[in-house]
């Protein structure tokens, strides 16, 4: 049974770890919307500055082109999590109709599906990510987010086939059906909210899925930019300033490295939280 509201902060409150996740993904939330306010992303290059160690002046030192890095990484962190929210949306929507329908339909139609799903879970996610992103060239959030749902969403909707399939032999379902009501009714009123826990962690899942995503293609210089990002701050730290053989763009690569850590540390223990409010049996 679902806690309301008050049981599922009063479960977070007595767990250290669920506390530490939340305040995590709240700095990144506040930092992502309300920082770029604050923080103003100065773009002007000045090489006398150029890989300055970290000060009053700049906490996180500079770039190769004398720019703030503490800057970028407000200005960085936006895009980021944009793109991640929108994926785990986007990629979550496409495996509860798909899952749903091959569950509830099941006959030729799950067949049919599961050739689809199955098609998918072969292919390898990231080598067709690069290729797509390639060949498309997509900069925009939105574009970005539905390219990077395209190998998302495949594995949550075998899972949410299989939980469907044993969810309409209860015989809550049978008395609905029984009583007439209409399959959209079933589907909705009567089966996804059995599964809505099982959503909300795989959402977190594949909010931590994207960034790895995002930042990896960015990285590898693969996305066009119009803006900076965390995955451009790594690539320009690791090509053009060599902090792999070096350490003058020591801090550029540590600071947008260290932030998606953080974020993924956050992630996990918020999830661990999860785990608990909708799992009775881990609340001891």
């Amino acid at each position: 049974m679902l806690l309301s509201l008050a049981g599922v902060w009063r479960i977070i409150r007595r767990n250290p770890s669920a506390l530490i996740g939340l305040a995590i993904l709240l700095f990144f939330v506040l930092m992502a919307t309300v920082g770029p306010l604050l923080v103003q992303y100065d773009t002007t290059e000045d090489p006398l500055l150029a890989y300055k160690a970290p000060s009053m002046a700049h906490w996180f030192g500079t770039d190769y082109a004398g720019r703030d890095v503490g800057a970028q990484l407000v200005a960085g962190s936006t895009p980021v999590l944009l793109v991640a929210v929108l994926v785990s949306i986007i990629s979550t929507g496409i495996a509860i109709v798909v899952g749903m329908i091959a569950g509830f339909a099941r006959g030729a139609v799950d067949t049919w599906l599961m050739r689809v799903i199955d098609v998918f879970l072969t292919i390898p996610g990231f080598p067709l990510l690069v290729v797509l992103t390639g060949f498309l060239r997509v900069s925009d959030p939105l574009p970005t987010a539905l390219v990077l749902s395209v190998t998302n969403w495949a594995g949550l909707a075998r899972s949410i086939r299989a939980q469907m399939l044993s969810l309409v032999e209860r015989d809550f379902v049978e008395a609905a059906r029984i009583a007439g009501l209409t399959r959209v009714h079933i589907i909705f009123r009567e089966l996804l909210p059995n599964i809505a826990p099982y959503l909300a962690m795989n959402f977190v899942l594949g909010f931590n899925a994207a960034i790895y995503a995002e930042v990896g293609l960015f990285f590898l210089g693969v996305l066009p930019f119009t803006a900076v990002n965390w995955g451009l701050m790594l690539n320009f730290a690791v090509y053009q300033a060599g902090a792999l053989y070096s350490t003058a763009g020591m801090w550029y690569l540590i600071a947008p490295m260290g932030c998606i850590v953080l974020l993924q540390v956050g992630s996990v223990l918020f999830l661990r939280a999860l785990e608990e409010v909708f799992n009775p049996r881990l609340r001891g």
